[in-house]
């Protein structure tokens, strides 16, 4: 195991430790970015999340959130900001925020731990940003 797999490892075990149920996101980004996490790559509905570190790229598999062909829903920036105001005040696990996010159309998203926030991408091009507050990490 590299040293940046365990460095991240570390991190998310620690940022998942910490974390409170509702408006968590903000302490788990913390937590990655003081470990020297600079970016969060996501592609949906494959769940495979490519981590940029100073330690050199990760990736991570996740579990797909479908298999074989599907249409690819189209971007809905309402249901969007519906999944993720569901997740922020915890009334979602994130795998359900994910398949809600997909549902509402997100093929990709970006988070930038250094400019704090989250860019969501739809298939057709389409974008909504959004940005977290700087917390001190709980870790």
């Amino acid at each position: 195991m590299s040293k940046a797999i365990e460095n991240l490892e570390s991190a998310q075990q620690r940022a998942m430790a910490g974390r409170p149920k509702a408006g968590g996101f903000p302490y788990l980004a913390e937590t990655l970015r003081s470990a020297g996490v600079t970016r969060n790559l996501w592609s949906l509905p494959a769940c495979q999340s490519l981590y940029l570190t100073q330690m050199g790229p990760v990736v991570q598999q996740g579990t797909p959130l479908i298999t074989g062909m599907a249409d690819v829903p189209q971007f809905d920036r309402d249901a969007l900001i519906t999944a993720l105001r569901s997740d922020q005040s915890g009334e979602s696990t994130f795998p359900e925020f994910l398949m809600a996010a997909w549902k509402a159309g997100v093929v990709s998203y970006d988070v930038d731990f250094i400019a704090r926030n989250v860019t969501y991408y739809g298939s057709g091009g389409e974008s909504y940003v959004e940005s977290y507050a700087a917390v001190s990490s709980r870790a």
